[in-house]
């Protein structure tokens, strides 16, 4: 992209990610931004929400995986929803459907589908003790790829609408997405 997705100012103003954590903070959850950049925590601190918590990652930096399974560790025996940031229409609504979904069979990681293909960055993770010994294993093998991973757990596809999972990771898409606003998808 050429600069940090989630500094991008959002149709509806604001950041991405403060789009995305008050979008997520109107769930009732607790909400926690896992992320080593500082601009990021600050932003997440200074929304003021009692929802919202800041984690700074350590280093080492390797990818999603890695991520998740500090997530777990900070979030033990919990469902956790993750969220990327650059999904710029995610609404309410398809949050709400892959929580609910994921309520009726807890012990199954439930990943959202757009049509044509799976987007494992916006799912809900069990984050029990056998979970987390799994992930653990996987990443002590060296295992750094979060669908070589998935590939090897009960994982259940939630379909949701495409327009609202559109991954925007290009400039020239970031025009299509301000020429597209027609597009998006109400708030709910």
């Amino acid at each position: 992209m050429g600069q940090d997705k989630a500094l991008l100012r959002h149709p509806q103003g604001g950041t991405w990610l403060e789009h995305s954590l008050q979008q997520l903070a109107q769930l009732g959850a607790p909400v926690t931004l896992l992320s080593r950049h500082h601009q990021h925590l600050a932003l997440a601190q200074a929304l003021h929400s009692p929802n919202i918590s800041a984690l700074a990652e350590p280093p080492p930096w390797e990818g999603p995986l890695l991520a998740l399974s500090r997530l777990m560790q900070s979030h033990p025996d919990q469902l956790l929803l993750l969220c990327p940031v650059d999904m710029p229409h995610l609404t309410l609504a398809s949050l709400r459907t892959l929580l609910a979904e994921a309520s009726t069979k807890p012990a199954a990681i439930h990943l959202a589908h757009d049509g044509w293909q799976l987007q494992p960055l916006l799912g809900v993770y069990p984050s029990d003790a056998e979970r987390r010994a799994a992930l653990n294993s996987s990443i002590g093998r060296g295992e750094r790829r979060l669908q070589s991973w998935l590939a090897t757990q009960p994982c259940r596809t939630v379909p949701l609408p495409a327009a609202g999972l559109r991954n925007i990771n290009r400039p020239s898409e970031l025009d299509g997405l301000r020429d597209a606003r027609h597009l998006t998808p109400p708030a709910d």
